[in-house]
């Protein structure tokens, strides 16, 4: 039986737990990708299949509320944000936590100031192998409090692996993300590592792979984004491709692909096991679900999407670009972000920054019948934050009074 986490019931929503409830005894081995649908006549919602707070987030999230409970009238600092969800973040500050660092790394409190008797959690994202060994030499165990999701240890276990088989470790990745510079950390330590962000970068990289440009050039075109001591002449040799585990997981796949591809390229078909590591199973399960849940809730049709989430939050990004390749699309933290009917308050990805549109809450062509709202979250978003969305819009819609009605569907 899946381990059960003690969450604050406050992140919990009455709509959702019954929904999920209900598609949970339906479907036990989790691979019916179809939307559920809550049915209020004026709007109909499409709620993903599979959406919100994932295992790493809900074991994080015991383990900081447990360090709170457990150390009153210490001093309580995390690293940096947590996870990315503002409200969960917020709702530690209110509780006497402090951040020491953004999530960019740079300083908010020195930690010249920390004593060997306060607490420091380290986030759901990890920490570097310097910062572990930093904190320690303060005299504060790191590990007591330790949020680290455990798909992403996972990810450090993998690269650890590598290294001892004489592989090179290539990071599908945002260099300046919290996890990818953890992981980055840890896989440097026994094996050559290098990140990259994206396909055209691994498009790059491949060319090196494949000895079709000097070695001497690489080093140009990743600054600052490979291990001490690289030596791209023969650590490009042997490699194989892990991801910060927020990433598209269909995008690391493809990479993973080329990447193996250009291996071939060099070294042949039958060497191919001499060269690439095989690496699929350290994409990250509530990722990869959470994505094809979208793709099911797309094919389901509908008028436009709302993602919730945090607006630094990378899992929640990649959803919107998936929904926004299909139908008018919304990215917003909480119900205060939907001002009516006629208007809402949203990211807008490609402007990188927060818009107002109007007209939003309509019929997406000239068919008749309700508006239909596609639903979707990311790993880091509270149950509770969808359930407030969800009646918000049903109160601006004039309908309301019919989500106890349309929840007998699941009981």
């Amino acid at each position: 039986m899946p381990r059960q986490f003690e969450i604050p019931t406050f992140y919990r929503s009455p709509i959702l737990s019954v929904i999920k409830s209900s598609r949970k005894t339906q479907d036990r081995l989790r691979k019916d990708f179809s939307p559920s649908v809550l049915d209020l006549g004026k709007v109909r919602f499409k709620l993903a299949r599979h959406f919100g707070f994932c295992y790493g987030v809900e074991n994080a999230i015991e383990i900081a509320y447990k360090a709170i409970e457990e150390n009153p009238g210490k001093a309580i600092y995390l690293l940096s944000e947590m996870i990315h969800n503002p409200h969960v973040n917020q709702d530690l500050q209110s509780r006497g936590v402090r951040f020491l660092m953004k999530t960019d790394g740079s300083q908010l409190i020195p930690f010249e100031t920390l004593k060997p008797q306060d607490v420091v959690i380290v986030p759901a994202f990890g920490t570097t192998v310097e910062m572990f060994n930093r904190l320690a030499d303060i005299g504060i165990n790191p590990r007591t409090y330790n949020t680290t999701c455990p798909f992403v240890e996972k990810v450090w276990n993998r690269a650890e692996q590598m290294g001892a088989q004489g592989y090179t470790v290539v990071i599908h990745g945002f260099d300046n993300h919290e996890e990818t510079r953890a992981t980055f950390s840890h896989a440097r330590q026994t094996a050559p590592s290098v990140m990259i962000r994206n396909m055209e970068e691994a498009e790059k990289l491949a060319v090196f792979v494949r000895g079709e440009r000097p070695p001497e050039e690489f080093y140009e075109v990743f600054p600052g984004r490979f291990s001490p001591n690289f030596n791209a002449a023969v650590d490009l040799q042997r490699i194989g491709v892990v991801n910060q585990t927020t990433m598209l997981a269909t995008e690391t796949q493809a990479i993973s692909e080329y990447l193996r591809n250009a291996v071939i390229a060099r070294f042949g078909e039958s060497s191919l096991s001499s060269h690439f590591a095989d690496t699929r199973d350290t994409l990250c399960y509530a990722t990869s679900e959470n994505q094809d849940a979208v793709y099911g809730l797309l094919d389901s049709g509908g008028d436009l999407a709302i993602v919730v989430g945090g607006y630094n939050s990378s899992n929640t990004s990649h959803l919107v670009e998936l929904c926004e390749e299909r139908l008018p699309t919304y990215y917003i933290r909480d119900a205060d972000e939907i001002l009516s009917a006629q208007a809402i308050r949203h990211l807008d990805m490609k402007a990188a920054a927060v818009v107002t549109t109007s007209d939003w809450l309509k019929k997406n062509g000239s068919s008749a019948g309700p508006i239909e709202i596609l639903v979707t979250a990311g790993a880091s978003c509270p149950d509770a934050t969808v359930d407030a969305i969800i009646q918000k819009v049903a109160g601006i819609a004039n309908c309301a009074d019919r989500i106890e009605e349309a929840l007998r569907v699941f009981a």
